[in-house]
């Protein structure tokens, strides 16, 4: 298996080339094109029913996985639904990844939800996180441009969950509230990660949540008076 990451970093997509029965697994909704000899199909993913109904509703993935299966050698080209980049790592244990930030990767590669703290309760991003495990290849995509920070054993570095795209397993994290109750409901710095080496954490430049922040305020309002 081969890939290249092109368009990047703004509007990045990955072109995938697998060898016969090469096998890649993405979520619903990110393939852009395939070749011919590439073999669909969408199912659960792995785990079972409750378990993928737990990565859907919790972790705010699709609750369909799209399957592509090289029959003859060929490519498949995937991309997010937010324009930015696309990373790719490869898994030997443990990696987390922000809900919405996983892309791709191949069926050894297993997916299930954590819970990532209490900013569920004030409906923000980083609430709960992909738990991937195994060993192979992951595509991860970044609202924005994507950075990798390593930290070494005991240093700390402190992230809006908003801008979390992934970390390794190896790293301590815990999230923390910053302010008062106010603070937490309006601000985009409500809740933050706390995270401590060794190991890599990767971020984005931009946050959903910070965006939706300022594009609501600008849409028409609805008035139904006359």
């Amino acid at each position: 298996m081969e890939y290249e990451i092109r368009n990047r970093p703004s509007f990045a997509a990955v072109e995938i080339d697998l060898n016969q029965s090469e096998t890649i697994m993405a979520e619903a909704g990110a393939m852009v094109s395939h070749e011919d000899g590439i073999a669909i199909e969408t199912n659960r993913g792995g785990g079972g029913l409750m378990k993928n109904l737990k990565r859907s509703v919790l972790g705010g993935e699709s609750f369909f996985r799209n399957t592509f299966t090289a029959e003859s050698p060929g490519s498949v080209t995937l991309a997010p639904p937010l324009p930015g980049d696309i990373t790719q790592y490869d898994l030997d244990g443990t990696l987390f990844v922000q809900s919405g930030s996983y892309l791709a990767a191949t069926p050894e590669i297993d997916v299930d939800t954590k819970f990532g703290g209490g900013r569920s309760f004030f409906g923000g991003e980083g609430l709960f996180l992909l738990e991937l495990t195994g060993t192979g290849p992951v595509f991860m995509s970044s609202y924005g441009a994507v950075e990798e920070r390593e930290l070494a054993a005991g240093e700390r570095f402190v992230v809006d969950t908003g801008h979390i795209v992934a970390f390794e397993g190896g790293v301590n994290w815990d999230v923390k509230k910053v302010g008062g109750l106010k603070s937490t409901l309006f601000s985009g710095e409500g809740l933050v990660a706390e995270f401590q080496g060794p190991g890599r954490v990767w971020l984005q430049t931009r946050s959903q949540d910070a965006f939706l922040s300022w594009l609501i305020p600008q849409l028409p309002s609805t008035n139904n008076s006359n």
